[in-house]
């Protein structure tokens, strides 16, 4: 059986299903290994680094000292995007997924290393920020990466699930870094503060030598291929994107504004807003992993369903549904109770995040030519991810410190999926557009 794809010259490109399998499978297990090590920090973020690195300002702002290093990361992650993203474009997919995994997995090994504030002073949270801005700089070139590596292997009416698959690597990523954490967090609280939350971070050796493995087996795209035969590269790829194609980028980056939101509200500050209500720590992460599961399965669905109805359509959908449940999530939050926030953490991450994150690594694929593809979707999707996954927290938390209340949070919320709804709505429909090499 094949799984055929056509060329830019009209001709049928054709791999067997194995050979498709083998391609998403190796994207897949990539990613999920890169966002091991990434999200592992930010659950770090919401449970640890404030009594470690950052003990003495106060509960409050020590969550917020917290909070402000992992949005360093996000702020990294357009630097990366740019960077691979020039290299993805001009030297292929490939190679700079291979250095994005060595990054990676050497930065989360020494913060699992790293000494307390108590012991080394101010040095220790000036390394971690550090090794954040390596972590950043590393995943803002996966992402691109992986999801072409599968999307352009893929024929027309499969991308959407092809894409989903490497996308999905994310949340398995985060249930594997969450269920780690869990587990030590089982330890005595003066164990876990002192080494326990250490082990999940140097497991990434392990991690980064089954990537590396992964990562040397995957092959480049028919697409890059076609234009190193057709000599269609370009020199400083992001220029030519920001000089023709910013209307692509800005819708873009509003579209995945929708799922990185949702993200970091639910995942970071939502964990941290549901432990300091008085929800017990292991059952809120363990409903988290739950969340992550649920997640994959609805993003793929709604991947799925993209490939048939639309990007359009159910991005839209997955929007509506969030602005309509918003106000109710935030409140289950605050109930103190793991059951509370398995409610809310189900609804938040695995529904809504599932069904606009499914189709939206497509949609932006789809947005641009092959040869700025890598360099256009990295800069629209990882400078919205440093404003919504890596921001949202900290404006959450700003609200609730100035206004006293967490329905301000909701409205937030709101406004941002109102807004990508309606990006979404004013790009074209991108299913059936032909991407190939141009």
């Amino acid at each position: 059986m094949t799984a055929p794809t056509t060329a830019a010259d009209g001709t049928q490109l054709s791999m067997t299903t194995k050979d498709m399998r083998r391609v998403i499978a190796s994207s897949f297990m990539g990613s999920m290994i890169e966002f091991y090590d990434f999200i592992l920090y930010a659950t770090a973020a919401s449970l640890v680094f404030g009594q470690v690195f950052f003990a003495g300002l106060g509960p409050g702002f020590a969550t917020f000292a917290s909070f402000a290093t992992f949005a360093v990361g996000y702020l990294a992650r357009p630097l990366g995007g740019i960077i691979f993203g020039h290299f993805g474009d001009t030297r292929g997919r490939k190679r700079v997924l291979v250095l994005s995994m060595l990054m990676m997995g050497v930065a989360s090994t020494i913060m699992g290393l790293l000494p307390p504030t108590a012991a080394v002073g101010v040095i220790a949270p000036i390394l971690l920020v550090l090794l954040r801005v390596v972590q950043g700089v590393a995943v803002g070139g996966e992402w691109g990466g992986a999801i072409l590596v599968a999307l352009e292997h893929a024929p027309r009416n499969r991308r959407g699930l092809a894409a989903s698959f490497a996308n999905a690597g994310g949340p398995v990523g985060a249930v594997l870094a969450t269920l780690m954490l869990s587990l030590f967090s089982l330890l005595p609280e003066e164990q876990f503060l002192s080494w326990g939350w250490r082990v999940p971070f140097l497991f990434s050796v392990a991690l980064l030598a089954v990537g590396l493995v992964i990562r040397l087996r995957v092959a480049e795209t028919p697409m890059f291929q076609q234009l190193e035969e057709i000599g269609a590269k370009r020199r400083v790829p992001i220029v030519e994107v920001l000089r023709h194609h910013w209307r692509a980028v800005l819708i873009a980056f509003v579209a995945v504004l929708s799922f990185t939101t949702s993200q970091g509200l639910m995942t970071v500050w939502g964990v941290s807003e549901a432990v300091t209500a008085g929800a017990d720590p292991t059952g809120v992460l363990n409903w988290k992993a739950v969340a992550a599961i649920t997640t994959v399965v609805v993003s793929i669905l709604a991947a799925r369903a993209s490939d048939r109805l639309g990007r359009r359509t159910v991005i839209v959908a997955g929007c509506v549904v969030g602005i309509v449940l918003a106000l109710p999530i935030i409140g289950l939050l605050q109930t103190g109770t793991v059951w509370g926030f398995a409610l809310a953490i189900v609804l938040g991450n695995g529904l809504v995040q599932g069904l606009v994150y499914g189709p939206i690594a497509a949609f932006v694929a789809e947005q641009f030519p092959t040869s700025l593809r890598f360099s256009g979707a990295s800069a629209a999707y990882q400078t919205a991810s440093t404003i919504g996954a890596g921001f949202s927290p900290l404006i959450a938390t700003s609200l609730v410190l100035g206004l006293g209340a967490t329905w301000p949070v909701a409205v937030f919320w709101m406004v941002v999926l109102a807004a990508s709804a309606a990006a979404v709505l004013l790009a074209r429909e991108s299913k059936d557009v032909d991407i190939h090499a141009s």
